[in-house]
């Protein structure tokens, strides 16, 4: 079995690294970072994983995933920017958390939903998951509610109030972020129902 998840333990572990890097080059006047657009792909290893082999064999692609994003966190840590350290406490735990939550989420969905028509299990999966995945980060990471996780970190910038997503109702910074890396995993979970179904397709024979 290790040897056929090998694919989508690779996969993990690629997208989760070019998450882990991208997430440095934000893109100017979008609230985004380019990572965005990387790290949604890893609820389609997962739910490609769990079609072809299971639940059981999803979690563990999934918690290499966690260790290699651990693993990018306490790197991150000792990489000294323009502002400080590249990955803070807060992040680390926001990154670790959600990513773990949301992913044993994913599989847990996609489970239940296995048998309905084919599209429905790897978009509700997706579309609940990256739910929750944004909510915690960006909550872990920035909320002044939980500025005791990092005292010495000061998130003062992501809590300012401006418009959200830059014509909305005046709210902390960071909802704008959250909310623009939400829509983003919300069009990437539709846009992965092409490659969910040719992939599954083409390896659902090989599997039998």
């Amino acid at each position: 079995m290790t040897r056929k998840l090998l694919p989508g333990i690779l996969a993990m572990a690629a997208i989760v690294v070019a998450a882990n890097i991208l997430v440095q080059f934000v893109i100017d006047g979008l609230y985004l970072t380019w990572g965005a657009f990387t790290y949604p792909f890893t609820f389609l290893v997962t739910d490609i994983t769990n079609r072809l082999y299971g639940p059981a064999a999803a979690r563990r692609v999934v918690f290499v995933g966690f260790v290699v994003g651990v693993i990018c966190s306490l790197i991150g840590t000792q990489i000294v920017g323009e502002f400080g350290p590249l990955v803070t406490l807060r992040i680390a735990i926001g990154s670790g958390v959600a990513f773990l939550t949301a992913q044993l989420l994913d599989v847990a969905i996609f489970h239940r939903l296995r048998d309905a028509a084919w599209w429905r299990a790897p978009l509700a999966s997706t579309l609940v998951g990256s739910a929750v995945d944004t909510a915690l980060f960006f909550t872990i990471a920035f909320a002044a509610s939980l500025s005791f996780l990092e005292p010495g970190n000061d998130v003062s910038w992501a809590g300012g109030a401006v418009p959200l997503l830059g014509f909305g109702p005046e709210a902390p910074l960071w909802m704008s972020l959250a909310t623009a890396d939400w829509i983003v995993k919300l069009s990437l979970a539709i846009v992965a129902l092409v490659p969910f179904r040719a992939i599954v397709g083409r390896l659902s024979a090989q599997v039998a």
